[in-house]
């Protein structure tokens, strides 16, 4: 961790909303005027799309039918931790991008699917913001999570994580459902070691529980909307939180443990900004006092 150089960690599987989160974080950044580097995920992915399809191929051929995205061995995860402590000690470090589509591969001449050439963390940011599946992970000797300042979890309960990756890879990936299940299903032990884990280490969770039926996610119309769900807000550490105005700001909330608040989950955005705002404050009062 580090007061020069604060690094921030979006950390939550894929389907599980990450991406809206880091929309509300940027609306903050904006508007407290921070410059943040923004980095995602999937760029320490250690193959790029066509690899990755040879080499789930050849992993099922040899019996292993569960090599995913979720594991260290399709991941980068010493490099991330290199990235989080180089960060945090001077301010920089390697980086690089995932082209997701042919959209964002247009401006490099390269195709979707590909990744960037590594280059520096450009100079004079305030924070370093990441948003991806690992921001928490420890594997072995590797422990990205030690690194980082704040460490957020977005963790819908499992069936609406299903649901909302089902729907979402079907409508913008062009995927089939047998072949979304599939996924699922590969992912999964990697999922139990690698991903859950991370949420025992984040200060802050936000769980998503939904108020209407979703005990076949496989077969839902629709994904539950967030006023058809109820927020858990979870703080591993309450000291310093102001319960009472958060309570006060959140239209029906109560407290279901001394940690923990629920409120509707249409208030998702702003409970984010009414409860990370003072913590970007104090990050950035710390970073000034440091230099």
């Amino acid at each position: 961790m580090s007061a020069k150089h604060p690094v921030l960690a979006i950390t939550g599987s894929s389907g599980a909303g990450t991406t809206t989160v880091t929309q509300t974080f940027q609306n903050i950044f904006r508007r407290e005027g921070v410059n943040a580097a923004i980095v995602e995920g999937d760029a320490f992915h250690r193959y790029d799309r066509v690899e990755m399809r040879a080499k789930m191929a050849a992993e099922q051929k040899a019996g292993n039918p569960s090599f995913s995205h979720f594991g260290p061995e399709a991941n980068l995860f010493a490099e991330l931790e290199t990235l989080f402590r180089s960060y945090g000690e001077t301010g920089t470090g390697k980086v690089r991008k995932y082209l997701h589509s042919d959209e964002e591969a247009a401006p490099y001449s390269q195709k979707p699917g590909t990744f960037t050439a590594w280059e520096d963390v450009p100079p004079g940011t305030d924070l370093l913001f990441y948003e991806g599946l690992h921001g928490a992970v420890k594997a072995g000797d590797i422990d990205v999570g030690k690194h980082a300042d704040l460490l957020i979890g977005v963790v819908p309960i499992i069936n609406l994580e299903w649901i909302q990756k089902l729907h979402r890879d079907k409508a913008a990936r062009g995927h089939s459902h047998e072949a979304i299940v599939d996924t699922i299903l590969r992912r999964m032990p990697d999922y139990v070691n690698y991903v859950t884990p991370q949420f025992a280490r984040t200060h802050v969770n936000f769980q998503r529980v939904p108020t209407v039926d979703t005990s076949n996610p496989f077969i839902a119309r629709d994904v539950p909307s967030p006023d058809e769900s109820m927020l858990v807000i979870r703080f591993r550490d309450p000291r310093g939180i102001d319960f009472p105005y958060l309570l006060s700001m959140l239209d029906g909330s109560f407290m279901s443990r001394a940690n923990t608040i629920v409120c509707s989950g249409g208030k998702m955005a702003l409970a984010m900004q009414l409860i990370f705002t003072p913590m970007i404050w104090q990050l950035m009062d710390r970073k000034k006092k440091a230099f």
